[in-house]
């Protein structure tokens, strides 16, 4: 049937991964990956705490001021999991507040201040732009649109049901790149208000692999990422 066709395509764009293996920029071979650090030191703790106390008032008062209504009491964690990826994200816990989570990896990795403010603004600058929300919308669309072609296809109940799965995986991606220039743009205008070099912050990405420019993926590339903090950062 066509709509088995239409799933199997959304299902080979919509699962692509994000993850690539890192690209061979200088010297930079596999074992000096594998030496990264991933547990913070003591020193390396402490510039994350003070970088807490300066860019949290910061985040919270850009908040108030651009969403009135929104919980903007943010609470910053520490993943202190071990073995895990470096990583830093947004969530919301029960009641709504807004965490800000750093593993420690991400700490350990994190080569100045300005790294951990400007990831710090970019967290904040999602929670500030609703992208949570406007993720869930999208899913739900994808849900209901590709459940519905199955359904009037004929389809039987499991079928509808994977087919909503697809639908809402490949609706949350749908504007997901554009929901992370949105939080670096902002992130930027957070990290400079709180004294922070944004521009120096956002070379954090030269760490990470680079995603390119694919289709339904999670992230933009890194050149177009350091592109909008520049001007922004040039504007302010």
């Amino acid at each position: 049937m066509r709509w088995i066709a239409l799933v199997c395509a959304l299902a080979l764009t919509g699962c692509v991964t994000t993850t690539q293996a890192p690209q061979p920029s200088k010297p930079t071979p596999t074992k000096a990956v594998q030496k990264k650090r991933t547990v913070p030191t003591k020193a390396q703790m402490q510039s994350f705490a003070r970088v807490v106390r300066t860019m949290e008032p910061v985040a919270e008062n850009e908040c108030r001021r651009r969403a009135r209504g929104l919980n903007c009491d943010f609470k910053i964690v520490v993943d202190d999991r071990p073995g895990q990826p470096a990583n830093a994200f947004q969530t919301l816990d029960r009641t709504g507040r807004p965490i800000l989570a750093f593993n420690l990896a991400f700490i350990a990795q994190a080569r100045n201040p300005d790294e951990l403010a400007f990831v710090m603004g970019h967290e904040s600058a999602h929670h500030i732009s609703g992208h949570i929300a406007r993720q869930r919308q999208n899913a739900t669309a994808g849900a209901i649109l590709l459940g519905g072609i199955a359904a009037i296809s004929g389809a039987g109940d499991g079928a509808i049901s994977t087919a909503r799965d697809l639908g809402a995986a490949v609706g949350a991606r749908t504007y997901s790149k554009d929901f992370e220039l949105e939080a670096d743009a902002l992130g930027t205008i957070i990290t400079k208000r709180a004294g922070f070099n944004p521009v120096r912050g956002a070379q954090f990405f030269t760490q990470i692999p680079d995603p390119g420019d694919r289709f339904l993926g999670t992230h933009p590339p890194n050149a177009k990422r350091m592109e909008t903090v520049i001007r922004v950062n040039n504007s302010l």
